[in-house]
């Protein structure tokens, strides 16, 4: 990561941590307020258009956490549609050896 990016970063968390809205202006004031000169306006563009609407806490506190993974169905749905859902997966399965055979074919790979 460069300083660029570190410095736009820590601009962001200091920000966040203030309850401050994050915008492109308060990040460039707050680098040029710590003396650092070589971060080009477009990092607290690109920072600020990534970061707005969200909360920033919010976001390192679920850092570890998984994303929307779909939910487990219930006993009952399981077993109403159980049945149809193995029918399925058996016809696929008969379909896709049918696809991945080569014996049909008379030749193999390296004949």
């Amino acid at each position: 990561m460069s300083n660029a990016e570190l410095a736009t970063s820590y601009a962001a968390l200091i920000l966040a941590d203030d309850g401050v809205d994050i915008t492109a202006d308060k990040l460039q004031t707050l680098i040029k307020a710590a003396k650092i000169e070589d971060v080009e306006p477009i990092w607290c563009s690109l920072f600020a258009k990534a970061l707005e609407g969200k909360d920033v806490k919010d976001l390192l506190l679920n850092v570890g956490s998984g994303g929307g993974a779909a939910a487990a169905p219930t006993a009952g749905g399981a077993a109403a549609g159980g049945d149809a859902a193995a029918e399925e997966t058996k016809e696929e399965e008969k379909e896709e050896a049918k696809e991945e055979s080569d014996e049909d074919m008379g030749f193999g790979l390296f004949d």
